[in-house]
């Protein structure tokens, strides 16, 4: 049984460039290259570029250091295939009149598709239009799934959910898509039924093998591509691709109910997407307990708000019963430190740390994405947040809002996102938010406060990469981290040179010394105002 595959990366098929007029791109050799994924654009005239590429390249060259001899060429070719190329482009005329023959042959051999780029292509004109592509690709892919997370919901809210959400499934991924129980006994099916009975018997295999394997609960899929071949009568032309996912049983602890999925083609990052949404609904409708408690109303929260409802308008149905009338929220932030002895989570969430962190702040409503948490706590007005001591004992660092109203909760996420920064910085194993009475920020309008923030920091706008908005965010984490260059890299996970190299940049753009602690302290004021961030800011960064 293998995890589910991470996110693909974006692509478009080679066909595509090919197909492009303003390119004029020709294949002069190499194996069909129609399907191939090219994800990125990469120039080079060394003689060994491998060193530098990742896959999935279209490898641009004008052959300034391409061996001599026809070894030397082939030796070329067979490296860059086996770093995963998917294409190589040659551009003529520079150096060479027309493509080497002695590239046309090793490209033949080596089965690497070779495209010869005229002399009126620049080759940032091809980089150009694969990216085009490749975005154009992705927002068709994004619209896709949202027209079918969109269905999905719309069949969760039906009188029957299961038969629906499994058929809206089936009619976005082409899959037939099968709910099972523990027992491996077909409970609802939706889609193409493989008409072979041993297709179908390949499915069931899998999934009681799945069941069985598995300890605990979990949303990740067990994919075996191009498993096996379906008898004859079930397509022969293709091979047979089986999906199991698991589902948690009614206590949270047994695993009683599965997805299966059979396709005679590979699933798709779309499919892959649609499919996650699925079971998750799946998951909710068989067993309220495993994410949301016990209360249906939630559920139907959940899906009223994937419909279009405003938080404000579903928060009522999530406060649990005997909750806070004033239905407010502690927002809690957290971060896993790989440091600490305890195991880092699983990415997507391990249902045992889900169940504890759960329990120890009190609320159902916990979200874990590997080392990441955030969590919302149904609190009194005026409580003061309850930090749970045990959470530190399982690796985890833990910021709080102060209690805020529905409306008011993208602040109370700021809140605890700072407070969560501060906590780190501390080494300390979690910080409340608590404004304070009377700071320098009373002293000044709010108006001009704001104003004074974007007057100061407009020059920023016109820095170009990486962005005014991530120049803002390492001046503000240096400032939190008193000055220090190595803390600041370790927060925003980057190298410390590019820590010092974006606050150059900031310098020379405010024409500040970053040195002088008066232009730190009048930076950190005039940050706390910027537009976006709430009133109090300030105060709670202080």
């Amino acid at each position: 049984m293998d995890e589910s595959d991470s996110a693909e990366q974006p692509s478009v098929p080679l066909r595509v460039l090919l197909a492009d007029p303003g390119l004029g791109l020709t294949q002069v050799a190499g194996s069909a290259a129609g399907d191939r994924p090219v994800s990125t654009v990469g120039t080079t005239e060394i003689e060994d570029p491998t060193p530098y590429l990742v896959g999935g390249e279209l490898l641009l060259t004008a052959g300034v250091r391409l061996p001599d001899d026809a070894d030397g060429v082939d030796t070329y070719v067979r490296r860059v295939v086996a770093a995963g190329v998917a294409a190589l482009g040659f551009g003529v005329a520079p150096v060479h009149p027309e493509v080497p023959p002695e590239l046309v042959r090793a490209c033949d051999r080596h089965g690497l598709p070779l495209l010869r780029l005229p002399p009126a292509t620049p080759f940032v004109a091809v980089g150009q239009a694969t990216y085009a592509a490749i975005a154009e690709t992705r927002n068709r892919e994004l619209r896709e799934i949202s027209r079918a997370q969109s269905a999905l919901a719309s069949a969760a809210a039906r009188p029957d959910a299961l038969r629906a959400v499994l058929g809206q499934l089936a009619a976005h991924t082409g899959a037939w898509s099968v709910l099972y129980d523990a027992q491996g006994t077909e409970l609802f099916s939706a889609g193409p039924r493989p008409a072979s009975p041993h297709a179908r018997r390949l499915l069931r295999d899998l999934t009681v093998r799945t069941l069985l394997r598995g300890a605990r609960p979990t949303a990740a899929a067990a994919h075996h591509p191009a498993g096996a071949r379906p008898d004859q009568g079930s397509d022969p032309g293709h091979d047979l691709h089986l999906t199991v996912h698991t589902l948690p049983g009614a206590d949270g602890a047994t695993i009683a109910l599965a997805l299966g999925q059979a396709a005679t083609t590979a699933p798709a990052v779309v499919h892959r997407q649609v499919t996650g949404t699925a079971t998750v609904l799946l998951a909710l409708l068989t067993s309220p307990r495993h994410a949301l408690s016990a209360d249906t109303d939630s559920v139907g929260a959940l899906v009223r708000l994937m419909l279009g409802a405003t938080p404000t308008e579903v928060a009522p149905a999530l406060v649990p019963a005997g909750g806070a009338r004033g239905r407010h929220w502690t927002v809690v932030h957290g971060r896993h430190l790989p440091s600490r002895s305890a195991p880092a989570p699983r990415t997507g969430g391990d249902p045992a740390q889900l169940a504890a962190l759960g329990t120890l702040l009190g609320t159902p409503y916990v979200h874990m994405d590997g080392p990441h948490l955030k969590a919302l706590v149904p609190s009194a007005p005026d409580a003061r947040p309850s930090v749970p001591a045990q959470a530190a004992d399982l690796g985890w660092v833990l910021g709080f809002s102060a209690p805020a109203a529905t409306p008011d909760l993208p602040h109370a996420d700021t809140q605890a996102e700072r407070a969560l920064e501060r906590a780190i910085a501390a080494e300390a194993p979690a910080v409340v938010h608590m404004p304070e009475a009377l700071t320098v920020h009373a002293l000044v309008s709010p108006a001009d406060a704001r104003e004074h923030a974007r007057t100061r920091f407009a020059p920023l706008d016109r820095a170009g990469t990486p962005g005014a908005p991530v120049l803002l965010d390492t001046l503000r984490t240096w400032l939190t981290l008193h000055g220090s260059w190595d803390r600041t890299a370790a927060t925003l996970q980057v190298h410390r040179n590019t820590v010092r190299h974006r606050l150059a940049r900031v310098a020379d753009f405010l024409d500040v010394d970053l040195q002088d602690p008066g232009v730190r302290m009048e930076l950190w004021f005039a940050l706390q105002w910027l537009p976006g961030e709430p009133a109090d800011a300030g105060r709670m960064r202080s």
